[in-house]
């Protein structure tokens, strides 16, 4: 290959790779350096450590070349190496000094101390330094490519993704999302999900760390694209890519709060008065809605309006519950009053309702019964706490009524 068709092999890489050619030249420029003094100065920036030696070859072992370098035309690719010498009375280090007489023959005006650029013949180097250069070149090149990878995606975090699943360790899953793998950790991922590999996925990114060049690891892939199936921005990614309404700003979802795999309560605002948010998010026939749930692989989805009104906001997130009243106790915590019959639908299984519902809202909320609150008897006389909404207290009505007429007859 001549210098011109490296020229123009650089525009082609630079057009693929989407790297700069001017950064291509500079590394290839440092990469040919370094090996011109590998090559010609071997002892170039070591310490002798032989201390038997002669100190003037220390201190030559332990100089550093920086006289020479090397420049390729942006245009054409030639390369030249120059060596700039000092002028000096007498030459004692014919790598970096001339003699005053020499300089004098090129142009009079020199004197001592100046400085002039000699061109070195550069044949032999290409030969010998080729390969040295070619693998400086390369990781160059990685280095190079893995920032550009960082850039590309660092501005794409929050982001969703569509991959295809590459592999699987342990139960990590690598992910391709174009011009590298992203990461999905186990904890990331949602509970009862399984993947194959060349499965289609979508994911969000959750975070993006730049290789640090310093890690000489050999598990050091580069910049890294962490991806996530769980995270509340997943949900919300979901429903601004299925309603039109969320993507031009009519409907904005103000919050979202997530059990992955379990349940997700999702709190929305219209800016217009004329649209209802539920409404636009769940779509005709629950389309929209249900579209989100089959990628969620059933994760139910509770969508609620959001109010600036506190009590009506406590009251709405609490759904499927019925909320009777909700009192403000201080700034940021609330009392919900349900009815005895759905004290444990609030509360939720383990907790989750209204667990999700402070989440949501932001605000601490605590659940009493209207028996409880106002001390008052439950239906039929009784509370029964351990009771779901769905599982009625027994009927005790005509057990009493038998007992009352079995005392009667006692007394008579």
């Amino acid at each position: 290959m001549d210098n011109l068709q490296l020229i123009e092999a650089l525009d082609l890489l630079e057009e693929e790779k989407k790297i700069s050619k001017e950064e291509i030249l500079e590394a290839l420029e440092a990469a040919m350096l370094a090996a011109y003094k590998k090559n010609y100065y071997p002892n170039s920036g070591k310490k002798d450590k032989d201390k038997n030696k002669d100190k003037s070859k220390e201190k030559e072992a332990g100089r550093d070349i920086n006289n020479v370098r090397i420049n390729i035309d942006r245009h054409t690719g030639d390369i030249s190496i120059i060596a700039t010498m000092t002028i000096v009375e007498e030459v004692t280090d014919d790598k970096t000094e001339v003699s005053l007489a020499y300089a004098q023959q090129i142009d009079p005006r020199f004197e001592v101390g100046d400085t002039i650029d000699f061109q070195v013949p550069s044949d032999n180097f290409k030969r010998t330094a080729a390969h040295s250069a070619k693998t400086i070149l390369k990781q160059k090149l990685r280095e190079s490519e893995r920032s550009k990878i960082y850039e590309d995606f660092k501005d794409r975090q929050g982001e969703l993704v569509t991959g295809i699943v590459q592999r699987k360790s342990n139960r990590t899953i690598f992910v391709d999302v174009g011009r590298t793998d992203g990461i999905l950790p186990a904890k990331e991922q949602v509970p009862g999900e399984n993947f194959n590999v060349h499965d289609r996925i979508k994911a969000y990114i959750m975070e993006v760390k730049k290789a640090d060049s310093s890690n000489n690891s050999k598990s050091e892939t580069g910049s890294q694209v962490f991806l996530s199936r769980s995270h509340p921005g997943f949900v919300r990614k979901l429903f601004e890519m299925e309603v039109p309404e969320i993507q031009e700003g009519i409907v904005e979802i103000k919050n979202v709060a997530r059990e992955a795999g379990s349940r997700t309560k999702l709190a929305v605002y219209a800016h217009d008065e004329n649209v209802d948010p539920v409404g636009a998010c769940v779509g005709t026939r629950g389309a929209r809605v249900q579209a989100v749930v089959d990628e969620l692989s059933g994760e139910k989805i509770d969508i609620i309006p959001w109010s600036d009104d506190p009590e009506e906001l406590i009251a709405n997130v609490l759904s499927p519950a019925q909320v009777e009243e909700v009192i403000i106790e201080e700034e940021g915590k609330a009392t919900a009053i349900v009815p005895d019959k759905q004290l444990s639908l609030a509360i939720g299984k383990e907790g989750q309702n209204v667990r999700l519902a402070a989440r949501v809202s932001g605000w601490k909320i605590d659940i009493k019964s209207h028996g409880q609150y106002f001390g008052e008897d439950g239906e039929d006389g009784e509370y029964f706490e351990e009771y779901d909404d769905a599982e009625l207290a027994p009927d005790t009505t005509e057990e009493i009524e038998e007992i009352e007429e079995v005392e009667e007859v006692t007394e008579e």
